[in-house]
């Protein structure tokens, strides 16, 4: 396996119940390493590019004004297959269907309020560190 990277949102909901430690330490301990990390306020100009993808489906209004509701902290992981180890401990969309030990299944609200973002590929990981990250801002 290869050292690569991948993308992670701590959500609003997460953030404001002051999870960003307990979810960045499981992240750790899953064998993932934070190379950045910073707490933004997303505008909505960012959340409706960042989420461009879901613009025709019929929650993408609601996506947007949650992800701008509140400070989000946005990361970069790094580790072995770093894309499957963020998932894996992410744990399913819906909290209901998360398995124990998970973050969702931890700290979610709902499959809306699901504390975290994970990319779900190494080439949307790229897409989504650069939107949010320059390579000066990244350090192993």
């Amino acid at each position: 396996m290869a050292v690569t990277r991948t993308f992670s949102i701590i959500k609003p909901d997460a953030t404001r119940r002051n999870l960003t430690g307990a979810v960045t330490k499981m992240l750790e301990e899953a064998g993932l390493r934070v190379v950045a990390s910073k707490r933004i306020q997303m505008t909505k100009e960012q959340a409706e590019g960042f989420y461009a993808v879901h613009k025709e489906r019929p929650f993408f209004g609601e996506l947007v004004d949650f992800m701008i509701s509140g400070p989000v902290v946005v990361q970069v992981l790094e580790g072995e297959n770093a894309v499957k180890a963020n998932r894996d401990v992410m744990g399913a969309t819906n909290p209901a269907d998360a398995d124990e030990g998970t973050i969702r299944k931890a700290y979610a609200e709902s499959i809306e309020a699901n504390s975290v973002h994970g990319s779900d590929s190494d080439e949307n990981a790229k897409i989504e560190i650069d939107f949010f990250f320059n390579e000066d801002e990244i350090v192993g």
